[in-house]
């Protein structure tokens, strides 16, 4: 895995460690997932989650936004949708807090200048937080679940159409388009529950060696 990081974090609205780490945990993701990504069917999603969920991108505004147009949805969306928004917003604020403190770990408390597989591993264990990460990972797996059946439903995806322009309008046109972007990579997938397990083995299988002290945890089988 590539471990040049002279890219600048310029445009990206986040801190330089932050963005470090995120730039390293994409493409540890991309080498992890290069098969899925190649995938007609299986492609789309993975860029999206790549790019939209753990790219190098400050995106505080959009889940910002999120979190107010769900206050306010509440009594007007299916229960099930509601859920799902739910879930999706604490998924992110958990795995907010654990990269922060990943990141803290790496740059601050060890004084990492760069990082590489085994710094990444070993601050990984030092922050000792693998129930957390456990739950990341079921959580992961849940929501997909439960957005794969969302939206399928005729009537979400003519909300969301509808929704385009007055979104943009009301200065919502960030959450707006990465909630189109998302529908879609899910309804290309025609049924998501090979995606959805393939990365929860993975990531289980993953982390269960990075905590075991393995060599190169992230080396392909």
């Amino acid at each position: 895995m590539s471990d040049d990081f002279s890219a600048s974090p310029a445009g990206s609205g986040l801190s330089r460690p932050r963005y470090l780490l995120a730039e390293w945990q994409t493409r540890r993701l991309s080498e992890t997932y290069a098969d899925l990504a190649a995938s007609e069917r299986y492609g789309q999603a993975t860029r999206f989650f790549l790019s939209d969920i753990y790219g190098p991108t400050d995106f505080s505004r959009r889940d910002q936004d999120g979190e107010r147009v769900a206050a306010k949805m509440r009594s007007l969306l299916p229960q099930r949708a509601m859920r799902a928004i739910q879930n999706a917003l604490y998924l992110n604020r958990l795995t907010q807090g654990l990269d922060a403190a990943l990141a803290e770990m790496l740059f601050e408390q060890m004084g990492v200048a760069q990082i590489d597989a085994d710094s990444y591993a070993e601050a990984y264990r030092r922050c000792d937080n693998y129930a957390a990460r456990c739950e990341q990972i079921a959580l992961v797996h849940a929501l997909g679940c439960e957005l794969d059946v969302v939206v399928q439903k005729s009537f979400v995806q003519l909300a969301l159409r509808l929704a385009h322009g007055p979104a943009h309008l009301a200065g919502l046109g960030e959450l707006q388009d990465f909630l189109e972007r998302g529908v879609a990579a899910f309804l290309q997938m025609h049924g998501a529950d090979y995606f959805l397990d393939t990365v929860r083995e993975r990531e289980t299988r993953l982390l269960d060696r990075i905590y075991a002290g393995q060599p190169d945890p992230f080396a392909a089988d």
